[in-house]
Formats: structure tokens, sequence, C-alpha cells
């Protein structure tokens, strides 16, 4: 095959790269940064493939791409990407699940026990030096064992976490989605129910659903108004789901006892917002695939489906097809 020309604008591991730079000639340019910006620009007129993720990349971005091929996401969410626009185009979308789906489960379940058992709280309870005496009920965190479990979406993540909370803590999961899943080793354990009604009920609700113009905003002041007094709310999905002001209303005077949190509207998270320092929320940077072995993992996946495409091939996963 001819050699092409490829963008990478997140960084790959050397090994990655030189497979890229083996077969297509490539400019490496990360547009969050400022000093690289004006590359990565220059770099999208003759540019046939893009890699990378995290930078948001709109029809506008892309007019200055006309013989753009191919977009390999190292993510499973592509709502960085303007998808009406890329599918009048043509141009492939490839992204990267599956890979990802126990590590971001782990996360998700990890919140869940931090946020019950006030484990981050607790910690720096030590740390600042006030564990003087044994704590006493005001420090006392919350049962996860048994607790009823609410899943908003109920892809890859949604079925992991849900095995983790029925087969490993006993939990009753309640779901919902579009769709009826079969999930053969959670016969019985799990039930699919209308969202509302997976609010009223769950102990803990969490979102494992992507973003779309359907479900952004989708957690507002009705919906966190539904839920049990006490109740824990976890994200790990995207932030964009979550209308922020409703979930600060709802923790200080309404249901939610705490909340915690992998992602938010805006990150990094500024530090002016509310939810960096909310005494019952647990904030983390967006760590839900961050891992050494996810990541590599991820980065391999995103490589084969850029080399296929330019090859002419089909790509381990697309989400828009090339035509």
């Amino acid at each position: 095959m001819s050699r092409k020309n490829v963008v990478v604008f997140r960084t790959l591991p050397p090994d990655l790269l030189a497979r890229i730079t083996e077969r297509h000639d490539v400019v490496v340019a990360d547009p969050r940064r400022a000093e690289e910006r004006e590359r990565f620009l220059a770099a999208l007129s003759q540019a046939q493939g893009l890699i990378g993720s995290s930078f948001a990349l709109d029809a506008q971005t892309l007019e200055r791409a006309p013989a753009l091929e191919v977009i390999s996401s190292i993510s499973v969410g592509v709502d960085n990407y303007d998808l009406p626009y890329l599918e009048r185009r043509g141009i492939a979308l490839c992204n990267t699940p599956g890979v990802l789906t126990e590590t971001t489960a782990d996360t998700l379940f990890a919140l869940i026990l931090c946020a019950s058992r006030r484990l981050v709280e607790l910690s720096n309870h030590v740390r600042e030096g006030r564990w003087t005496r044994n704590i006493g009920e005001d420090l006392f965190g919350w049962d996860v064992h048994g607790k009823t479990l609410g899943i908003l979406g109920f892809g890859r993540i949604g079925q992991a976490l849900a095995r983790r909370a029925a087969l490993g803590f006993g939990m009753p999961v309640l779901y919902h989605d579009p769709f009826e899943v079969r999930v053969p080793e959670l016969s019985g354990l799990v039930t699919r129910l209308p969202m509302d009604e997976v609010l009223r009920r769950a102990d803990i609700v969490a979102l494992t659903l992507p973003l779309s113009e359907a479900t952004r905003g989708l957690m507002g002041a009705r919906e966190f108004g539904l839920m049990k007094p006490g109740a824990i709310f976890v994200n790990g999905a995207r932030g964009g789901l979550v209308q922020e002001d409703a979930l600060l209303h709802a923790l200080d005077q309404g249901p939610l006892r705490a909340a915690a949190l992998d992602v938010f509207a805006t990150e990094p998270l500024p530090l002016e917002s509310p939810l960096r320092t909310h005494p019952r929320v647990t904030p983390l940077p967006h760590i839900g695939s961050a891992t050494h072995e996810t990541r590599r993992a991820m980065a391999e996946l995103a490589t084969e489906n850029l080399l296929a495409v330019l090859d002419g091939e089909q790509p381990h996963c697309a989400v828009l097809p090339r035509r």
C-alpha cells in the first residue's frame, strides 16, 4: 500500500508510533498544548488518518482535512466527534470498546465502596492527624453488600459492574436500558425497569451510558428528586449526563447522602467548582480506564484500527465505516 499522511494527536507508546511510521508519514502534534496547536491544524490539510483522544474534533476543524479517511479514537466514547458530519463525508470512525470494560467497572465499584464507606474522607482523617481515638458513629459508613444497585445503561461496562455487585456482594441489581439484555451468569439476579423506577428503588445509582443529544443532562432536579433518602450517586460515564447544579442541590437539600464522580461537565475540574471540595463528594480525575495495562491495550487496538482502514481493510471496531 502507498504511504499516507497520519496525524497523531495523543501520545502513543514508542513501538506503536514506530509501527505507524514504518508504513506512513507521521506528524505528532497534541492540540491541547498551545505550542503544538498550530502545527496540528496545519497538518490537517494533508491528513488521511488521525489517531488520538480527549480532543473535540468538530465540523469546522475537520473541514481543514479534505483528504481524511479515518479517525481512530483511543476511547470508547465518541462524543468528541461530529458523527453526522463524519457520516456525510464517509469518514470512518473507530473506537476501542471491550479492552477497557473490566478496568472501568473496577473503578466504578471502587467509587461505590469509597462513597458508602467514606474511605477517602477517613483516610484524610488519619493523614491529617485527627485520628486520636476510636471513631464514633459520626464517622461510620454504610454497608454495600445487600444494598440495591441501580444501573442506567446496560452495555458492556454496565454488565461488568452488575457482575461485581450481584455475584461478589450479593446486591440486587436494577437496570434501565432501551433493550432487554440477557446475561446468562446474571439470570434471575438483575431486573430491567423504567428509569424512574430504578431511581426510586435503588440505594446506589450508577451511570454507565454514553453521552448523546438524547442523554445530555439526563440527571436533573426531577431525576435526583426521585431517588431514595440516603441514596448514593455514582458517575463514571460522561459529565455531560448530569446537571451539576441539580446534583449539588440534591446533596445539600435533597435526598443524596453522597456522590462519587470520575467525570465532570468541564475537565479538568475547575478550581472554583463546588464539587471539588464538597464534603460528601468523592472526585476522581477521569481515571476509569487509567491503568498501564488497559491504556496499552487501547492504544494497540486504535493503532490496528487505523492501519486497517488506511490499508482498505475492515477495522476491528468501527462506529462509522468508511464509504
